[in-house]
């Protein structure tokens, strides 16, 4: 796992768009570029490589991006590309085809094929993010995959949603990551992928097993950090929402070496502790902070609380709140 950074702002401004236009010809599937904007151009991009995949973000001013038939000749790593559109829109054209993609659209390229895309922004910087990854590692087939390119996914909703936020959080927090984190973030990726290629194309069951029990998993631990606030969140509630039994519920879990209810009980805890800490909360009751997050008893939530971090609720948040911050 490594991180490559280019900034044009940090070159003199006459120079930018060339160093941009240089940067945009390296990527694994190079492009061509051009812009109206060559004085002082501004773009700002951030790489991660995970083993075979990488992921990226973009601000930038509007310029255009060829993927033309001798590009594909001088480079073709035989990788899909699937862009989130944060701000601005951006227009892509190829064979006889044209769409548009606005904020919180997803779409699909395919380094094999000749394409344009075109940012545009009318107000402040074009933003994106995504993943290119190999064909061979999806789970499905390719000519079925091959459909999707150029395809409008709505970026909001279910497994584009989670795709989404992932890469978000990945390319804004890689510090928190460590070298060794590639590999697993890199099979969340390719899982995360192939449902939400499957889940376009409605053939969910052509997903490995192994790809589907962990892609499910990821949906249920979202569905229950979504709904950590009800107190009625209970593992039968859980397996109803996802369509499966409980039985099945509790051996996905087991296989990640905890239990439903021990899972959602230490997900309640982790935000209560962090509330408990937030200077901003001081004024807020402890049993308030408890019950926002599911425990309606509070001597239940106390008992709990300490058990799992050696201290009670009161005392945490004393030690807490009453630390001296080092100086900046």
């Amino acid at each position: 796992m490594f991180e490559v950074e280019f900034n044009s702002e940090n070159l003199p401004a006459p120079d930018r768009f060339d160093f941009a236009r240089e940067a945009m010809s390296r990527l694994p599937a190079p492009y061509d570029a051009s812009t109206d904007h060559t004085a002082g151009f501004r773009l700002h991009q951030r790489d991660v490589y995970l083993d075979l995949l990488r992921v990226w973000n973009m601000a930038m001013q509007p310029m255009t991006l060829y993927r033309s038939a001798r590009l594909i000749r001088q480079s073709d790593p035989e990788t899909y590309n699937i862009v989130l559109v944060q701000r601005g829109t951006i227009g892509r054209t190829w064979s006889r085809h044209e769409a548009t993609f606005g904020p919180h659209d997803m779409l699909v390229n395919d380094s094999s094929q000749s394409y344009e895309l075109r940012a545009h922004s009318t107000h402040g910087l074009i933003t994106c993010t995504g993943v290119e990854i190999p064909k061979k590692l999806l789970s499905l087939p390719r000519n079925r995959t091959d459909q999707l390119v150029g395809q409008q996914l709505n970026g909001q909703e279910g497994i584009a949603a989670l795709l989404g936020g992932f890469l978000t959080q990945l390319t804004t927090d890689t510090g928190s990551y460590l070298p060794s984190d590639g590999p697993r973030l890199s099979i969340v990726l390719v899982d995360l992928v192939s449902a939400l290629f499957a889940h376009a194309l409605e053939t969910d069951d052509t997903l490995a097993p192994d790809t589907r029990r962990r892609t499910l998993t990821l949906r249920i631990r979202a569905f229950i950090e979504q709904h950590l606030h009800d107190p009625h969140l209970t593992p039968g509630t859980v397996a109803a929402a996802h369509h499966i039994s409980t039985s099945y519920l509790h051996r996905l879990f087991q296989r990640d070496g905890t239990t439903v209810a021990a899972w959602i009980r230490n997900q309640r805890l982790k935000r209560a502790r962090r509330d408990l800490a937030d200077p901003a909360l001081t004024a807020v009751p402890i049993g308030d902070i408890a019950a926002q997050w599911g425990f309606t008893h509070p001597a239940a939530f106390s008992r709990a609380f300490r058990t799992a971090y050696g201290i009670a609720p009161k005392d945490y948040r004393h030690q807490a709140l009453n630390t001296p911050r080092p100086q900046s």
